[in-house]
């Protein structure tokens, strides 16, 4: 255990497995398992099992929760139905992105705002900021809550066959009065019980493959995870570290903030102007400068791809030409399809789909060409 990072409420269950660990957002967290490639692959083909708690929850209660929520993020959460989840963003006056977030509709008047671990205090201390003047209550319930994700193709699969897990009461296989797992759609959350203690189901994820997210109390974790890994051996579930979930969101082409967001980014840079909601009404965080315009010869997020096996790491300079013209802000070598992929910020004259740049790889310039995104789409049924 590493001295004076944060722990995880499975600690004991990672070490148990024989997990490698990692300094993640101030967090001691897990690696990897077994070796990175397996479990990529696993989530790929089978399914992976993950643990986020280090992921912040922020609750958002009071009349005006929804009305509130509409100026603090870019997003329009008032008007999503009950059990909808929506990526938002957090701006700045300047339009620079402070985080991005999922923000759930748990009833007409409570919403749970999901937050990167390392601005989890960013995140908390805007709202609170921002709340002046509503009747809201904005209330980190981080350390209380846990977060584990079942990632693949037999994803719910492994849930439906977790006879201890159920959505409103009745088992997750069956016809509930709210939603069943089966109906649940992507984007979606439900609530449900696990041994009697309250969880939330939500049909997201960060690895482009089908999945659920469950939310729980911080003291009855293990035995989710146990459970879980129990039912879910059948199925070819394994234990996921941190460093196959990386390389599963850059084949899905997900952004990760601290590389392709920042402060200096504006959402359109970054391809995600469908995230700032511009026409609902009344004023946000960072409109106005949102409306002024992004400058045209703003740098803009593109994907890249190689041949060989060379991988562009995040810091890697980008030519063409003789001039330079961005740098790689992500990049491996992708376990799925066998050839470097990268996502790197470039002047927008280069940034056409088929362009062809030099990556400088450890002093050698290789050639890779501009590509739409996402790298990796999982096949729909």
């Amino acid at each position: 255990m590493t001295e004076n990072l944060r722990q995880s409420p499975l600690a004991s269950a990672h070490r148990a497995l024989g997990a490698s660990f990692t300094d993640f957002a101030g967090w001691d967290m897990p690696v990897r398992y077994s070796s990175d490639l397996a479990e990529h692959h696993a989530v790929r083909t089978s399914a992976g099992l993950f643990d986020i708690s280090h992921m912040a929850e922020i609750s958002v209660v009071g009349e005006d929760a929804g009305r509130f929520l509409d100026y603090a993020v870019s997003t329009q959460p008032s008007v999503d139905p009950v059990g909808r989840a929506k990526y938002s963003l957090l701006l700045n006056e300047a339009g620079g992105v402070l985080d991005d977030l999922i923000v759930y509709r748990l009833s007409d008047t409570h919403f749970l705002v999901v937050a990167n671990a390392g601005n989890r205090f960013v995140v908390f201390d805007e709202l609170v900021a921002r709340s002046a003047g509503f009747a809201v209550e904005v209330r980190d319930q981080s350390d209380e809550t846990a977060m584990l994700a079942v990632q693949g193709p037999r994803a719910l699969d492994i849930l439906l066959a977790t006879p201890t897990l159920s959505v409103d009461g009745v088992g997750a296989s069956a016809e509930a009065s709210g939603t069943s797992l089966t109906e649940l759609g992507y984007y979606r959350c439900t609530p449900g019980s696990f041994l009697g203690a309250p969880v939330l189901i939500a049909r997201t994820g960060y690895t482009g493959e089908d999945g659920f997210e469950i939310y729980i109390d911080a003291q009855r974790a293990s035995e989710l995870w146990t459970a879980l890994l129990e039912v879910g051996e059948a199925f070819g579930l394994v234990p996921c570290g941190l460093a196959c979930r990386d390389t599963l969101r850059l084949e899905a082409g997900m952004p990760l903030y601290g590389h392709e967001l920042d402060l200096a980014t504006r959402p359109d840079q970054a391809g995600l102007a469908r995230s700032v909601a511009l026409s609902k009404p009344g004023d946000f965080v960072g409109r106005a400068a949102i409306q002024q315009g992004t400058p045209t010869d703003a740098p803009v997020l593109v994907g890249l791809v190689g041949d060989g096996k060379r991988a562009a790491r995040a810091g890697y300079e980008i030519f063409s030409g003789d001039a330079r013209v961005g740098e790689v802000t992500s990049g491996a070598l992708s376990p799925t399809l066998g050839y470097p992929i990268a996502l790197a910020y470039v002047d927008p004259s280069v940034g056409a789909v088929g362009t062809a740049l030099e990556v400088d790889v450890r002093g050698t310039r290789l050639v890779f060409t501009v590509t739409a995104l996402p790298f990796y789409s999982r096949k729909k049924i």
